[in-house]
């Protein structure tokens, strides 16, 4: 994706992702790593200088970048640095948002409290584009403070406002409602989740199963012990894909964790056919890599 978009671009500082499989360093708790990324993030913004950051960006779960649900606490902390140097919080529900985490907005799930929202493909179950930003009270005083002589915010797309779009939002928002969507989705997600655990289980090559409702990651390793990643040359990931594809399985393979984002209205029957699936898929792969190990 940075190759193709001309990316990254200057001017976007990147601090530590909040993976605590991945990111604590031996001995140490999810506590102490989140105090360290906490203080990590403060020696970035002072060697910047915080006059000059405007705001902190982040997904409540990083979907694309494996389904990376933040340790709790993580945002309380991050966002308690951010406070004291008045840097903003943005947050990015494009894909966490209207239920897909077991709650209305992701940032319930991960208790981050974000000044302006992004939403998107929820908002109107994408059967049409549309996105949309929600300001908190501060922000959209200060705008108004700005325009109080009747300007015109100097802000807007060709399509703002499509009046098909916000049909089919409100629409789309309303069944939401009718079906109570947040609650099914915890049941779904807590079948889903109890049967890829019980699966992994069984597994030589699943490191981690983790996730939020119905967003879902499992990681595969080498080394599930000492959590030793595949050789990347390997391209576990796009086998399993490849071997999802012909046993009627849908997933997306982020580098070597699965994701499972279903549709929201997955029904129990639903959940059992992919979880069969997804453990026949499983143990195939475990098949071609004992292969392609090399023998004693």
């Amino acid at each position: 994706m940075h190759r193709e978009f001309g990316l990254p671009l200057d001017g976007f500082l990147h601090t530590h992702c909040p993976d605590a499989y991945r990111g604590t360093r031996p001995g140490e708790s999810e506590a102490a790593f989140v105090d360290r990324l906490a203080a990590d993030l403060e020696a970035l913004i002072m060697a910047e200088g915080p006059d000059t950051i405007a705001a902190f960006i982040a997904e409540p779960i990083n979907a694309g970048g494996g389904i990376v649900v933040p340790p709790k606490g993580y945002f309380a902390a991050i966002e308690a640095v951010l406070r004291r140097h008045d840097i903003l919080v943005l947050g990015d529900e494009v894909v966490c948002g209207f239920g897909r985490t077991g709650n209305w907005f992701g940032c319930q799930t991960v208790g981050m409290k974000p000044d302006m929202v992004a939403l998107a493909k929820g908002i109107t179950s994408s059967y049409f584009p549309m996105s949309a930003v929600l300001l908190g009270r501060p922000i959209r005083d200060a705008l108004s403070e700005m325009n109080k002589g009747g300007e015109l915010f100097g802000h807007g797309l060709t399509n703002s406002g499509h009046p098909v779009g916000a049909a089919i939002a409100l629409e789309t928002l309303n069944i939401y409602h009718e079906m109570d969507v947040v609650p099914h989705v915890r049941r779904m997600g807590s079948r889903l989740r109890a049967g890829l655990e019980q699966i992994a289980r069984d597994s030589r090559i699943v490191g981690q199963v983790r996730g939020e409702g119905l967003m879902i990651g499992v990681e595969l390793v080498a080394d599930p012990a000492t959590r030793q990643a595949f050789d990347p040359a390997l391209k576990v990931g796009a086998m399993f894909d490849a071997l999802a594809i012909e046993n009627g399985l849908i997933i997306r393979a982020m580098g070597d964790t699965i994701g499972f984002c279903p549709p929201l209205i997955i029904d129990e029957a639903g959940v059992d056919e992919a979880l069969d699936l997804f453990g026949r898929t499983l143990f195939s792969a475990e098949a071609k890599l004992a292969e392609k190990r090399p023998s004693a």
